[in-house]
């Protein structure tokens, strides 16, 4: 079965970092946006294989997002 997971990008000063909620650990850093996008797909993948080797059983995706307008009072 293929789920789709959130990934969550974030900037911090001159680097990029990623992760997904629903793979804990699972993190990737780089220098930018698209290194951050190609390594986190990878440290998916590695996650997930790991996952599968182990018995585990892949989580299902439960993260959801939403964009929500912040408004000044």
């Amino acid at each position: 079965m293929n789920y789709k997971y959130l990934v969550i990008f974030e900037r911090e000063g001159e680097s990029f970092g990623a992760f997904v909620p629903d793979l804990p650990g699972c993190v990737a850093v780089a220098k930018s946006k698209a290194r951050v996008r190609k390594l986190i797909r990878e440290a998916i993948a590695m996650h997930v294989e790991d996952m599968l080797a182990r018995g585990i059983r892949l989580p299902k995706p439960t993260t959801e997002v939403e964009m929500v307008e912040a408004v000044p009072a």
